[in-house]
């Protein structure tokens, strides 16, 4: 995975360590390093959603503002 994981790429990954767990599928010694995964992959989703929040607002706003002739 490249260095900067993009939010798609860190959805699925954290959605393929949730599915892992519920299955039972890691081992117990596994399981600490894909807790520690998934916690960055969901602090990369979030990050990016609240840039993307922010963006939208701001496009918004400059869309509200009178514009000047």
């Amino acid at each position: 995975m490249s260095v900067e994981t993009n939010y798609t790429e860190a959805f699925e990954e954290l959605q393929n360590i949730v599915t892992e767990i519920e299955e039972g599928e890691i081992s117990v010694d596994e399981l600490s390093e894909k807790v520690k995964r998934a916690a960055t992959l969901i602090k990369i989703c979030k990050a990016k959603l609240t840039t993307t929040e922010e963006d939208v607002n701001q496009i918004l706003k400059e869309l509200e503002e009178p514009t000047s002739e």
